[in-house]
């Protein structure tokens, strides 16, 4: 099954304790479509400016990645410049230049208005809305990303958006800001009561957890010597997980606790680089090696029902 996404193309300039790029290719849109591409059919909404780079443009139509929604407007493509300090969870604004995005108004076209998966990317919750409005029939699944500006500047807004998507991917800190609740449990719980029916909380170097009324899942993360660039990790990781589940079109539990395993895979390749340059040279091979290793990480000889040794006095 195919999958829109919805989200910003930027160009990224990031430092880090021993290393730093500049203007490398950025953006939610990217780090998703270039993830989920390894499975489905993805197509892109989204504006750049006049500079963008032609190179950019082939290497994602490389990936099979639809482009038709892709829109450059006279002006630059939006510029994001950060740091990260000797954690690598947080990351440092120092810069940002919405340049052409800044007037960014996504037009679906015909053909986009029926996807069977569509992902919102951490963009205004107005713009967010207007693309649920184009709809001409409802996804199999909608996803929704946001961030701690949103939260805080557009509450009502974003809580209309909320309110509709199945699936909220944010991470802990916007977890906490969103709903004022320290623990991340009970946090969960009052999201779920807002309307998704599933919520999936990024912790970075951490892994990721799964919430659904009924179930909870956890995934750590791969186990890296070094770490190049956490940016775009977390939409990297929506990108495999939605992909996964486009690809086997199966939302059961058992199949969404796999895809959250496949979206720490494509995760743990996207921080080995900086911007897209791992994630663009993967083979099919090493996502299934990375995937089996995963598997011998997290798996164990037993089952709950096995009862556990008692102490003999």
């Amino acid at each position: 099954m195919s999958i829109l996404v919805v989200g910003s193309i930027a160009y990224d300039s990031v430092s880090t304790p021993n290393r730093m790029a500049q203007e490398s290719l950025g953006g939610s849109a990217t780090f998703f479509s270039l993830a989920a591409s390894y499975f489905a059919p993805v197509s892109v909404v989204g504006v750049v400016g006049e500079d963008f780079r032609k190179e950019d443009l082939r290497m994602l139509q490389e990936h099979g990645i639809d482009t038709g929604g892709l829109i450059r407007r006279p002006g630059r493509t939006f510029r994001w410049v950060g740091e990260y300090g000797h954690d690598m969870n947080e990351a440092h604004t120092l810069d940002t230049q919405l340049n052409v995005f800044a007037d960014f108004q996504p037009k679906l076209a015909a053909e986009a208005r029926q996807p069977a998966y569509l992902f919102l990317a951490n963009i205004d919750p107005d713009l967010q809305q207007a693309v649920i409005g184009q709809l001409q029939s409802w996804p199999r699944m909608v996803a929704g990303d946001t961030m701690n500006f949103w939260i805080q500047g557009k509450p009502d807004a974003l809580a209309k958006v909320i309110g509709e998507v199945g699936t909220l991917m944010i991470n802990e800190g916007e977890l906490r800001l969103l709903t004022r609740e320290t623990n991340m449990v009970k946090a969960a719980r009052l999201v779920l009561s807002q309307g998704p029916t599933m919520l999936v909380v990024k912790r970075g170097e951490y892994g990721a957890v799964c919430f659904t009324q009924d179930d909870v899942f956890a995934t750590p993360a791969y186990p890296l010597e070094t770490v190049v660039d956490p940016t775009g990790a977390g939409d990297t990781f929506a990108g495999g997980f939605m992909g996964y589940l486009a690809a086997t079109n199966d939302l059961s539990i058992g199949n969404v606790r796999r895809a959250m395993i496949v979206g720490s895979v494509m995760a743990s390749f996207n921080v080995e680089d900086f911007g897209p340059g791992r994630l663009q040279a993967l083979t099919t091979t090493a996502i299934q090696d990375r995937y089996r290793d995963f598997w011998r990480l997290t798996y164990f000889d037993g089952t709950g029902d096995r009862p556990l040794p008692r102490r003999k006095d």
